[in-house]
């Protein structure tokens, strides 16, 4: 145990984070899956050193609350005891089902392989902060689009891939299309520009011409001048001169070990140019002086040609087909919390179901491994009688909500109970466009970027936020016990204002403050 982590911070085993309720930690399998007696035995051993409760994040990590200075060493110990050997240094993340899930266009895995070996030979974890991260997205069943990342590559062919900086996919900055030896040189590149920030630097300090700079740098380790600034070389004229100063790319083996290859050859009339993929932002493609860029990508097999679209990501839960005719069950726990002896409960049931595996995923879910189709029906009507998600149209899980007061001693309203509230007044009738996000503190926790409308406890009561995060700009107050009665009357508001061609935030702004502190003031 090397001390307690910052705020801010990713609250690793050896590193608890302090919060509201005690020490908190974050676990990461290093195998992806653990065998539901060993998450038996991690969720009892919460319950003995912790407060109890049992989280899966957004991003799909473990993470045990209520700890103490001392229970924290002792759940260290136990952790090891169960053979869990977890993840370290930074995030390489791809989907918990990539290698066995048919829908993807490419494996991900050995090329988060390739990423993960050049971090530790750059000595990069090092020089990094916590929070920093990169994306690797095979774009199967489970989408990773909404996961933040502060380099993201995403398939879109069996050897290419489309990299970004900073955010979610949406709002990346694009950088250009690759295939995978090139775009691990140039995830490499983009992290050493964020080591040179300091540990509090991240991706989205990168102005577009730092983004440019780091991947031309030629004292990067590894460099890849984008084909607008490449001096004058036809694609149809033989290979580029290799430079003294030019660093080796590497090529992955079907192992995901990295090999050193030659240098690249020029590449093909409008090879890295780029185009809009997956809402990434069209100021990605300007800052890299590209014109006219979807007519200059050649579209190779397996690509689309078609306008670029925000991609929504599928849901988690449910049955999901695998190679070999197998199947994962998908249940996720309601706000991302489970008592630790309903866990154990549940374990027990995928025991007898015939589980062999469980994967902690993104969107708060657990998928179960090794079931018959069968038995995943079973198993799915056991989880529901212990109060877990079985159905993605569940309300629940599109609230994001901290546990709030009394669980936490920085609440001030009880976050977890107003959104049960929420989800069970409202049920199918909450806006599905609507993120919601129910905070006990200005910290927001649960979720730090904006949502729609973010509920959070303050000392006037519950504070309503349009549009923002949890530390924003009330909009309207009410009574913290009227807190759900209070979204209903904004929910009903919506459906009476909303227009036809408009979106809910478009239309919180158009209604205003005053109109929506009249509303929640009604009876």
């Amino acid at each position: 145990m090397t001390g307690f982590s910052r705020r801010g911070a990713c609250p690793a085993l050896s590193a608890p984070m302090q919060t509201g309720d005690g020490l908190l930690v974050r676990i990461n399998p290093l195998a992806g899956e653990l065998a539901p007696k060993t998450l038996i035995g991690l969720s009892d051993s919460a319950a003995r050193h912790g407060n109890g409760i049992v989280e899966v994040t957004a991003r799909g990590s473990i993470q045990i609350r209520g700890l103490t200075a001392d229970s924290a060493c002792l759940l260290a110990e136990e952790v090891d005891a169960l053979g869990i050997a977890v993840r370290t240094g930074v995030p390489v993340d791809t989907s918990p089902l990539a290698g066995i899930d048919p829908a993807e266009i490419a494996d991900p895995t050995p090329l988060a392989a390739a990423i993960r070996a050049g971090i530790s030979e750059a000595g990069l974890a090092k020089r990094l902060g916590p929070k920093v991260s990169v994306v690797v997205d095979g774009r199967g069943q489970l989408g990773l689009g909404s996961v933040m990342g502060d380099v993201r590559l995403v398939a879109v062919s069996a050897s290419r891939w489309r990299l970004s900086v900073g955010g979610d996919e949406a709002a990346a900055i694009f950088v250009g299309a690759f295939e995978a030896d090139v775009a691990c040189a140039a995830t490499l590149d983009i992290l050493h520009a964020v080591a040179a920030l300091g540990r509090a630097g991240r991706a989205r300090d990168l102005d577009e011409e730092a983004i440019r700079k780091a991947i031309r740098s030629p004292e990067a380790s590894r460099s890849f001048p984008p084909p607008s600034v490449l001096p004058d070389i036809s694609p149809t004229r033989g290979e580029i001169t290799p430079s003294s100063a030019s660093s080796p790319t590497f090529n992955i083996n079907v192992a995901g070990r990295v090999q050193p290859t030659t240098p690249p050859i020029s590449p093909p009339v409008g090879e890295m140019s780029g185009r809009t993929e997956g809402g990434a932002k069209d100021r990605g493609i300007a800052a890299f002086g590209v014109a006219d860029a979807r007519a200059r990508v050649p579209i190779q097999a397996g690509e689309s040609n078609s306008e670029p679209t925000t991609p929504t990501d599928s849901s988690p839960i449910g049955i999901l087909p695998l190679a070999k005719n197998r199947i994962a069950l998908g249940i996720a726990l309601p706000f991302g919390s489970i008592d630790a002896r309903s866990l154990i409960s549940f374990c027990q049931a995928a025991t007898t179901a015939g589980a062999t595996g469980i994967r902690p995923a993104p969107g708060r879910t657990l998928l179960i491994m090794g079931l018959a189709p069968a038995s995943a029906h079973s198993l799915t009507a056991a989880a529901k009688t212990l109060g877990l998600v079985t159905s993605p149209t569940d309300p629940r899980i599109r609230i994001a909500a901290c546990p709030g007061a009394p669980a936490c001693a920085s609440g001030m309203i009880a976050a977890r109970d107003v959104a049960a509230d929420i989800a069970a007044d409202l049920g199918e009738g909450l806006d599905p466009a609507l993120s919601l996000h129910v905070s006990g503190c200005a910290k927001g926790c649960a979720h730090p970027g904006p949502a729609t409308v973010t509920i959070v406890g303050d000392e006037k009561g519950a504070a309503f936020v349009v549009g923002g995060t949890a530390k924003g700009l009330p909009a309207a107050y009410t009574a913290s016990y009227e807190a759900a009665r209070g979204m209903g009357r904004l929910t009903k508001l919506l459906a009476q204002e909303r227009k036809p061609d408009e979106n809910v935030a478009a239309c919180l702004a158009r209604l205003g403050a005053k109109r929506l502190a009249q509303a929640l003031a009604q009876e």
